[in-house]
């Protein structure tokens, strides 16, 4: 699975490169995403976010690809298509809620919506990802890990998403772009809602931050070496 020819010859049959993932950061400079309860761009919790992710997945010897850290991505397609060769893919995402369950207050002297009603992080998966058991396995072993360290999942998505895994956070999301127009196991992650007041100051903590990221990678370093063990037995 993972091990090249070249590096089998040069270290022993039983070496192996290390996995590779591709962290994807969602939406654009152009096109943000939602806007936090206090005014801050979906995008810009996003790359912070993935940019703790990226060291945290070195430091457990995997590989990893960035795409669209610039922000300045053409497509939800080429999101994918960056990612081409890599054993693993994670679009890095912020929630929110839909209009109807918005309210509203007063911030900095400007009026910002928030929600009481959502919180929590989420892992969604694609039936129409031509590696569903691959995307499942990891996407499980990343809640796994996040819940262990102390991470709540959002019980929302029930309301319109079929469970994957809920008790870990996973739930099925058929036709979303980055998940199903790829080669390969992907997971889009929502580390939190952006539009709940308390967890908007959570999400912005870095210590939280870390831990997170940490828990992510611990998740996705955990699947691919099962992962690579069992395509080499």
């Amino acid at each position: 699975f993972w091990a090249s020819t070249a590096t089998a010859a040069r270290a022993g049959p039983t070496a192996a490169v290390p996995p590779q993932v591709a962290v994807d950061v969602g939406h654009t400079l152009a096109e943000p995403g939602a806007i936090s309860a206090r005014g801050r761009s979906e995008f810009e919790f996003n790359r912070e976010l993935a940019g703790l992710l990226v060291p945290a997945l070195r430091a457990r010897d995997v590989t990893v690809r960035e795409v669209n850290f610039s922000g300045a991505i053409g497509s939800l397609a080429e999101r994918p298509e960056q990612a081409r060769g890599s054993d693993f893919f994670v679009s890095v995402h912020h929630d929110s809620i839909n209009q109807e369950f918005l309210e509203f207050w007063d911030w900095d002297g400007e009026e910002m919506s928030y929600t009481t009603l959502k919180r929590g992080f989420g892992i969604f998966v694609s039936r129409r990802n031509p590696d569903l058991a691959g995307s499942l396995r990891c996407a499980s072993a990343i809640g796994a890990l996040l819940r262990r360290a102390g991470f709540a999942p959002s019980t929302w998505h029930a309301r319109k998403h079929q469970p994957a895994d809920a008790e870990n956070g996973v739930w099925y999301y058929d036709n979303l772009v980055v998940l199903y127009r790829t080669t390969l196991p992907a997971v889009l992650f929502e580390a939190g809602v952006i539009k709940h007041r308390e967890e908007e100051l959570e999400l912005l903590d870095p210590e939280r931050q870390a831990r997170m990221a940490d828990a992510l990678a611990m998740g996705t370093a955990a699947c691919l070496k099962v992962r690579g063990k069992s395509a080499r037995e």
